[in-house]
């Protein structure tokens, strides 16, 4: 699809493409649209939340939602949720506290600089008048260090503790961000968000967007997208986050594209990521931000100590990689879809860019199987897979 088709399409509406499987583009007044996010609200509806504007990276890069209800057949009209016209506001991730209230979480930063990033938390109100209408005004930023992330949602531990996974971009001075130092870590709250402390995780140079998955009480194992484009890599805690084992690399190839992972309902573990690396394409590109076209003659960040970045392997296919040993290994794999997945480009107009990344997964209690990605940098795509999906019947998911 060009992105003339891919705009005429994104009407929200989902519609049947196989037995089984229904799929939307989700609409939005934006040229780009990245970085989905998916939430199920009390009530059974979903929310995806997205960042749009013209370019990554660029100022009028804002926050977007829209809504699904309960047995709806069709998403609701795209919300504006930040409105900082002085930064790029990326990386949505929403939370439903102990309490019950709904709170976002999302990225700030001005211009391609993640070293300069804060995070921003603020309440989501839903219009009790009209359920597909959503509201968070005000907010606050996070007691954290400049230059802290966030993809993956948070964790209550057993204590009643809020886990919010981090990585860290960190500043080299007089040199620009390019990933060449991001390293992983845990911040941890014991008082609803209202502070926050950092625990880094050693050895984790190159670790990013952690994805903790419960194991027992104060048991987790996390997932991590890696800037050097090898592979997955896992680390475990056994005390609640405030120790982690050293990260290791899985079985799942990676291609410095963002991952996400959860427990299924039949316990087994599931990632939904781009399982290739680069050894397996010559494609690269310079930095994530090499378009921006902005003024700044800081050289890139010296990767002594650090690592080398690897920018522009593909970015596909979509696959649900599936593990029984609590991703130790995932020997199963099943294609959501396939295609070029060209990344050299962010550009979202010139037909250039043909990834599909930054999925995202959610389980209903039923089975039923939401995902959701990235689709060209037009459009966000959501994907419903009824229960069955992983059934020999069930197979032929692309």
């Amino acid at each position: 699809m060009n992105p003339e088709d891919i705009a005429r399409g994104m009407s929200g509406a989902l519609l049947p493409v196989a037995s089984g499987r229904d799929e939307a583009l989700l609409p939005s007044p934006m040229i780009q649209n990245h970085a989905a996010f998916l939430h199920r609200l009390e009530d059974g509806a979903l929310v995806c939340a997205w960042f749009g504007g013209t370019l990554e990276g660029k100022s009028d890069i804002s926050i977007f939602a829209c809504v699904l209800p309960k047995g709806a057949s069709a998403w609701g009209p795209p919300q504006r949720l930040s409105h900082d016209p002085a930064h790029s506001e990326q990386n949505p991730m929403v939370f439903a506290a102990p309490d019950g209230r709904l709170w976002l979480f999302h990225t700030a930063q001005p211009s391609g600089n993640q070293d300069e990033c804060r995070i921003r938390m603020v309440e989501v109100f839903r219009d009790a008048d009209d359920p597909l209408v959503l509201t968070a005004p005000g907010g606050r930023y996070l007691d954290l260090p400049r230059g802290c992330f966030v993809r993956a949602g948070i964790v209550v531990r057993a204590d009643g503790a809020w886990l919010l996974p981090i990585f860290r971009c960190i500043q080299r001075p007089n040199q620009k961000w390019n990933g060449s130092h991001d390293t992983a870590a845990v911040a941890i709250s014991g008082d609803g968000g209202e502070t926050w402390r950092l625990q880094d995780i050693d050895a984790s140079v190159g670790c990013v967007h952690l994805g903790p998955v419960r194991l027992g009480e104060d048991r987790y194992a996390a997932f991590f997208r890696r800037r050097q484009a090898d592979f997955i890599y896992r680390t475990e805690t056994t005390d609640g986050g405030r120790t982690w084992s050293a990260p290791a690399p899985t079985d799942v190839p990676n291609n410095n594209s963002s991952i996400a992972a959860t427990r299924l309902r039949d316990g087994r573990l599931a990632i939904i990521c781009n399982p290739v690396n680069a050894s397996q394409s010559s494609e690269r590109r310079a930095s994530l931000y090499d378009e921006l076209g902005e003024a700044d003659d800081r050289p890139d960040a010296d990767p002594t100590g650090g690592c080398v970045p690897v920018w522009g392997v593909p970015r596909a296919p979509v696959a649900l990689c599936l593990s029984t040993d609590d991703g130790l290994t995932f020997p199963e794999r099943l294609v959501i879809e396939t295609g070029p997945g060209t990344c050299l480009s962010n550009d979202s107009i010139d037909g250039r860019n043909k990834e599909m990344s930054y999925p995202w997964l959610l389980e209903e209690p039923d089975g039923t199987l939401h995902l959701a990605y990235t689709y060209h940098r037009r459009a966000i795509k959501h994907v419903r897979l009824a229960p069955g999906w992983d059934s020999a019947a069930g197979r032929r998911l692309s």
